[in-house]
């Protein structure tokens, strides 16, 4: 088994995330995550084929989501 993501507190979550670690901290699958990163409301940004979001804009989406 591939070792998971584990962050330990907010302060070890990196600046940007990619899809990988996004998923990791919602508990989903890359997949699914890749879906949700494609969303307009979703804060996507890219930078040549990679799909990243800062940190504080995962948390604001997440908070506009519940």
């Amino acid at each position: 088994m591939k070792n998971p993501i584990v962050y330990k507190t907010e302060e070890e979550i990196p600046l940007f995330l990619d899809a990988k670690r996004v998923a990791a901290l919602l508990c989903i699958s890359t997949t699914t995550c890749y879906d949700i990163m494609h969303q307009d409301d979703f804060p996507t940004i890219f930078i040549g084929n990679r799909m990243l979001v800062k940190k504080d804009q995962l948390f604001n989406w997440i908070a506009a989501q519940t």
